[in-house]
């Protein structure tokens, strides 16, 4: 299971929790940090920021949603060079048509496979180290149908991925036809809401990363809109209590203690 993180805090929370690895999520930065859909707005510079710092607060392996690798092949070959240096331990690059749209969204465009393959050539040759994973989705399925999803898919392993993913299967036969047509580790996308049917982790085995980009997203505006609510009818906090962490427990999450004591040793 791979949560998504758009901040660092929440990062700090997904490691807290014992989660075994942070997906850092583009949709959730353009949601959090612009306050604008997943359209493709997040810069290299801005994504790269973000990236390095949730690297300084956590030591879990980032996984990193790098959208379409910002420009052809020599601008992947710069995103790679750059979220590496950030902290990245795996990049996801995918095949659509900049400016991208979220997985789930209509009207997304995409460029050829004979592009996308050599832009995964591009960020294989510019990666410095070779454990750095490269995985490479393919959004096909809404534009040219599943069958040319699997063979997106399958030609990009062939051109060196270490993982591929498919988005937005459709149906459940689509979902469980993807590990036993692409011989190599798969992610799901689990979006609440989304294009592809929300099957049970038991159902999955045959999938090696199930992400759950943006559950903490939601789940952190479901909160803050109880919060804010009740403040607002209200004029109170005390209603909402409930839905509040604890100051304690909020200064525990951002290393306060931690800080303490740095803060003793150094004092003159």
């Amino acid at each position: 299971m791979l949560p998504g993180a758009a901040n660092a805090l929440t990062a700090r929370i997904i490691e807290d929790i014992g989660f075994e690895a942070v997906y850092v999520t583009g949709a959730g930065i353009a949601n959090t940090f612009l306050g604008a859909p997943d359209i493709g707005l997040v810069s290299l510079p801005e994504l790269s920021a973000h990236v390095a710092a949730i690297r300084q607060c956590v030591a879990l392996p980032l996984i990193v949603d790098a959208d379409t690798g910002f420009g052809n092949a020599l601008g992947v070959a710069h995103t790679v060079r750059e979220l590496e240096r950030a902290g990245a331990d795996a990049i996801q690059l995918e095949d659509q048509l900049s400016p991208k749209k979220c997985g789930h969204f209509a009207g997304k465009q995409l460029v050829a496979t004979s592009e996308m393959v050599q832009k995964l050539h591009a960020a294989l040759d510019a990666r410095r180290d070779a454990d750095v994973l490269l995985i490479a989705r393919t959004d096909a399925r809404a534009v040219e149908g599943f069958n040319a999803a699997i063979d997106r898919a399958a030609a990009y392993l062939e051109a060196g991925a270490d993982v591929s993913f498919v988005e937005a299967p459709e149906t459940e036969d689509e979902v469980h036809a993807i590990p036993r047509r692409l011989h190599a580790p798969q992610v799901i996308n689990l979006v609440d809401g989304g294009r592809t049917p929300m099957l049970p982790l038991t159902d999955l085995n045959e999938f090696r990363i199930a992400l759950f980009a943006n559950a903490a997203l939601q789940g952190a505006i479901k909160g803050m809109q109880r919060v804010l609510d009740v403040l607002h009818r209200t004029g109170s906090l005390a209603v909402a209590r409930e839905d509040l962490a604890t100051w304690d427990e909020r200064q525990r999450l951002v290393g306060k203690p931690a800080y303490d004591e740095l803060e003793q040793r150094y004092a003159t």
